[in-house]
């Protein structure tokens, strides 16, 4: 679909969740299309601002959501501005908390944020990468401690008087720990201005974010008004469910799929994702059409979960972990199955089911283990462990075996 400033590419709305403004079709302040349509005739590319605070090491599906968006702009010949928040990593983004964060030392957001590069493809081909990082002009990544850093006083006492106490607490975080008297540090109001302002900083046209992210994003346009600038428009997208099929995907509720999973854990685990689930994990995680896929709700369990693996590790391996998943579960070993190794060299024998499981790392303690025992949830080689004090005598009891924990989690056993 072409761009005009009536509506918006194919490519852009798939899966958006809100944009704002979406005022005259026809003024590119106010329509994003009509934005668009005079960037192509100026043969100018847009800004799209995405800011990701390195606060964890890992990135999940969930994360990915947005990252896909802006790949889409620089697939579509506009400039990423990927921004680092290191500087307001320091600070923690408050949204969705209930309690102040526990603030991270510079030397956790260099190491995180250099995780996060790689995940995201820093290195590696554009083909296989999440962004592209080798197409001339299409990424920049830039660390808002550049223009935070330096801030004196009289700076951020001027960015202070840019919003109000009331403003402030009409975010709903705030405005909750607010009504309950749960303390509110009053750095945490300097978290949404110093985001806001790093639109101003970069010129952006569009900033990304996740429905929970409108206070911010908005604070990035009244920021930019303050400052002279041309404001920029929200673009935000869906919060992904987890596999859990009710909850928000987050790593501390174990419901995650992570970036960089082996090719079969990930296609078990998407496999089994909840059937009310499965539309929005193909609309957010893939390109395909939904008018291609199958009705059968399990059928198209496995095109999503096909797509998505593919995505990430390429088609063969994708296939081939379908393959293996469907012979493992079936109950059988496959010793030629590509399933991820589980190290027994610190595991102390004889050893008990109960205690194989967490020493490699399956569960996360022995009482975890003896209920998924319990619950008919482990095998081995495909044969269900019913006792979890049976015991193994040695390792060579274990070698090259398939140790399975329902049907997403496959480990193979080695010295």
């Amino acid at each position: 679909m072409q761009e005009s400033p009536m509506s918006l590419p194919t490519w852009l709305a798939r899966g958006m969740a809100d944009l704002f403004p979406a005022g005259d079709p026809e003024d590119e302040n106010l329509a994003l299309a009509a934005r668009l349509a005079v960037a192509r005739q100026q043969n100018r590319p847009l800004r799209v601002k995405l800011g990701i605070d390195p606060t964890g090491s890992d990135i999940h599906l969930g994360h990915s959501i947005l990252f896909r968006k802006l790949r889409s702009f620089q697939d579509a010949g506009h400039t990423a501005v990927l921004i680092i928040g290191d500087f307001t990593a320091r600070i923690g983004d408050p949204t969705g908390k209930s309690a102040t964060r526990v603030q991270l030392s510079r030397d956790d957001v260099a190491s995180n944020a250099s995780t996060y590069l790689r995940q995201l493809g820093q290195d590696q081909p554009k083909q296989t990468a999440l962004l592209d990082f080798e197409t001339p002009g299409r990424l920049e990544v830039r660390y808002n401690s550049e223009w935070l850093e330096g801030m004196d006083l009289p700076a951020v006492i001027s960015l202070l008087g840019t919003s109000t106490v009331g403003q402030m607490l009409a975010k709903e975080d705030f405005s909750k720990r607010y009504g309950t008297g749960t303390p509110i540090a009053l750095h945490e109001f300097l978290y949404p201005l110093l985001q806001g302002y790093d639109s101003v900083a970069v010129n952006a046209d569009v900033e990304l974010g996740g429905t929970d992210q409108k206070f911010n994003v908005a604070m990035g346009r009244d920021l930019q008004r303050h400052f002279g600038k041309s404001t920029q428009f929200g673009l935000l997208l869906p919060i992904l469910t987890g596999l859990d099929g009710v909850q928000k995907m987050s790593k501390s509720l174990g419901n995650t799929v992570g970036l960089e999973e082996d090719p079969l854990s990930m296609y078990s685990k998407l496999e089994k994702v909840d059937d009310a689930a499965i539309n929005d994990y193909m609309t957010l995680l893939t390109d395909l059409d939904p008018q291609t896929l199958p009705e059968n709700p399990r059928e198209k369990q496995k095109a999503m979960a096909l797509a998505v693996t593919a995505s990430r590790h390429g088609l063969d391996a994708a296939r081939k972990a379908q393959a293996d998943a469907a012979r493992l579960v079936g109950g059988a070993g496959d010793a030629q199955a590509d399933v991820p190794e589980a190290s027994l060299a610190e595991v102390n024998f004889p050893a008990k089911a109960f205690y194989l499981l967490s020493a490699v790392g399956l569960c996360a303690s022995s009482s975890e283990a003896r209920r998924q025992i319990k619950g008919g949830a482990a095998r081995l080689d495909g044969q269900k462990i019913v006792d979890p004090n049976r015991e193994f005598a040695s390792v060579e009891e274990l070698e090259g075996k398939v140790l399975q924990l329902g049907k997403k989690t496959f480990r193979r056993l080695r010295v």
